[in-house]
């Protein structure tokens, strides 16, 4: 699914109409507080955001980071629920959350994978985008990645590495490179990982070009046609696919490659829905928009 400039208008009027009738609501009802439930990877753009609206709003923050798949098994197993939620891929709200837990949600940001190391990595010097590939195969070489269960980077990394056995002419490739990101290197999110590769401990880490960038880390951009970053090569990533937990633990979801895109939403049981939509009408705007992107993530224009 890509984007359009007619879906974001629509879910904009959707927002606003919200935002106008729960102010009415807001005088007689308490909201001091925002909580909010969000991929890792939307940890410092959305806290950018938050304290630049909590100190308009004059009201608290309560930030949660986690996978995007395990953000939303908070709702559908804790029953636990936030005023808003924002996920690393927006097939989560359809696959696991709609239409009970949420009623609608909007597409916001996009991003792209990358392979991030330090120059502590073993072949630091020799990596580039011709070469990652043979290089995250080599004997020795210890590479990162998240739990595909939890986290939609985990599953992407799966699904880039499918793409470059393809891509690559390299039959084997995908097991060379699931050898070298064992269990014993996987986390629960993406971002669990960055401590592990800045102290040396791993040489590579699956991730995201706004973590690299946001981070300082060096990094190494992947072929368009394998790094889930152009909607023009969404017929070549859904030539790739992986399975995950679905909504019960005996249930698994099919997932195919696509452009990595953002979403959010206001849950349908959201205790402090006024304050909610208007973050997220906020979120939206221009100054919204500019505070995500200085962080590093590329949202969506309006």
């Amino acid at each position: 699914m890509l984007i359009s400039r007619n879906t974001v208008v629509v879910f904009a009027a959707m927002l606003g109409a919200t935002v106008s009738c729960t102010r009415r609501d807001a005088a007689n009802k308490m909201e001091d507080r925002i909580v909010v439930f969000n991929a890792g990877s939307l940890a410092r753009p959305l806290r950018a955001a938050l304290d630049t609206f909590a100190l308009r709003e004059h009201i608290e923050i309560e930030q949660e980071n986690a996978g995007s798949l395990e953000s939303a098994r908070k709702l559908t197993d804790l029953h636990r629920t936030p005023d808003v939620l924002g996920g690393a891929d927006y097939e989560v709200f359809p696959n696991l959350l709609m239409p009970r837990r949420v009623h609608w949600y909007l597409l916001y940001a996009r991003n792209r994978m990358v392979i991030a190391y330090t120059d502590k990595s073993h072949f630091a010097s020799q990596i580039t985008s011709q070469s990652w590939w043979d290089i995250l195969a080599r004997p020795g070489v210890q590479v990162g990645r998240s739990d595909p269960n939890l986290d939609p980077n985990g599953y992407r990394a799966l699904i880039v590495m499918r793409l470059a056995e393809s891509y690559y002419h390299s039959p084997g490739l995908e097991r060379r490179l699931l050898a070298n990101s064992s269990i014993p290197v996987v986390r629960p999110k993406e971002v669990d990982l960055l401590g592990l590769l800045q102290a040396g401990e791993l040489d590579y880490i699956w991730s995201y070009e706004s973590v690299a960038r946001a981070t300082g880390l060096r990094y190494v951009s992947l072929p368009d046609s394998i790094d889930l970053g152009t909607p023009a090569d969404s017929s070549a990533y859904a030539r790739a696919a992986a399975r995950v937990l679905g909504r019960t633990p005996s249930d698994t979801i099919t997932l195919r490659g696509e452009p990595i895109l953002y979403a959010l939403s206001i849950p349908a049981d959201a205790p402090h829905p006024a304050l909610a939509a208007r973050f997220v009408a906020f979120l939206m705007s221009g100054d919204g928009r500019r505070i995500v992107r200085r962080e590093h993530l590329d949202a969506l224009d309006a």
